[in-house]
This record gives C-alpha cells, structure tokens and sequence, in this order.
C-alpha cells in the first residue's frame, strides 16, 4: 500500500502587499486636506451669512427707528370741531353761489347783462331828420319806450325797420305808434287877428315795444 502526502502549505507563499504605508498615508492628507479646505468654505460660507443677517438687521432697525420717529411726528390729530364748522360753512356758502351763478346763466331773473346794449343799438341807427327825446327800459327790457321828433312822418318806418333789426332787439316788437305834431308854442308877441298859429316843422312820435310771445296772448 502506497500513501502520498503534500507537504504544500499556503501560508508559506510570498504574500503580494496591495496598500502600503506610503500610499495610505498619502491617501490620508489627501482627506485631511479635503476635509480641512470643506471646512474653510463651510466657515466662509456661514461667516458671509452672517454677515448679511446682520446687515439686514440693521437696515431693520434703522427703518423701525424712522417709522417710530413719523409716527411721532405725524400722529393723527383730533378732529377740529371749529374748523370742521368752518368748512361746512364754507361748502354752503359755494353752493350757494353756485346756485346764483345758475339762475343767472338760466335766465330766471331776466336781462343780467344791464341795458347798456341797448343804447348802443339806439345810437348805431342814426337817422338823418329824426332824434330822439326820451327812452324808457322796464323790467328785464321787455318794455321798451321811445320818444322823439322827426322833420318828415315818412323817416318813422325806416327807422323802426332798422332799430328792430339790431341783435338786442330781437324777438320785440312795437305794438304801438302815435305819431303828431305838437301844439304850437306859445309866441312871445300876439299874433295878429284872423291869423291862424303856425304850425311846427317837425312831428312828435312815441312807440311802445312788447316781446313778441306777449304780443301773442
């Protein structure tokens, strides 16, 4: 009988090192150094954080400061009863003027404008022969009353024709005329018997205007 036996053993081959103490420790302050520069920018990071906290604490405290101070500054007041009568009379008293100035502008009250335009008109229509001797203006000059003399009855019509065509005396009409010749004056040495008085050189008239929607009823 034959046995064989193997006299190999594992532990006696060379063993092949993978890490040695020189890679480890490289490998080592190749952490160290990224631990130690992860390090750096976490505090840097941070520090610049804190940093514009603190700003903004700050622009925060200075702009509390700023609202206290105008709160202080321009606190509500209370109301002025006076001054708040005051102004109520014064919102009355604008009304009031407002509701003039309309029943002007409306023409409630008549002629505002005053009479003035009327005697321009008297004294544009000129008439050669004829003048006149008294005016009279009633009311909002509705009315009208003209007095004068003429040397011929024949310039009357001319001269009403023109006087109506003014732009004042539109929507008047004359509703009367009386036209003759006035008394003979008084003279100063008798006249003689049998002789009869001179007649006047000039004819009086007098005419009367109404406003047409008048002259209508």
């Amino acid at each position: 009988m034959s046995q064989q036996i193997n006299l190999f053993n594992p532990i006696f081959l060379k063993q092949k090192k993978i890490f040695t103490a020189l890679p480890m420790a490289e490998a080592l302050g190749v952490i160290v150094a990224g631990a130690l520069l992860l390090d750096w920018y976490a505090a840097q990071r941070v520090a610049d954080l804190q940093r514009e906290a603190d700003e903004g604490k700050a622009l925060l405290a200075g702009r509390e400061q700023r609202l206290v101070k105008a709160n202080a500054q321009f606190a509500p007041r209370a109301r002025d009863v006076r001054l708040a009568a005051e102004l109520a009379e014064a919102q009355a008293e604008l009304k009031a003027l407002h509701d003039v100035s309309s029943v002007l502008q409306g023409g409630a009250l008549g002629n505002t404008a005053g009479y003035a335009e009327y005697f321009r008109a008297f004294s544009r229509q000129n008439v050669s022969g004829l003048w006149l001797t008294g005016v009279t203006i009633s009311g909002a000059g509705n009315d009208i009353g003209v007095q004068g003399r003429a040397m011929q009855a024949t310039l009357i019509p001319n001269y009403i024709a023109r006087l109506t065509g003014e732009r004042v005396m539109h929507g008047k009409s004359f509703s009367s005329l009386n036209i003759g010749r006035p008394e003979a004056a008084q003279p100063t040495q008798p006249a003689p018997q049998g002789a009869a008085p001179a007649a006047a050189a000039f004819v009086e008239f007098s005419l009367q205007s109404t406003a047409v929607q008048e002259a209508a009823k």
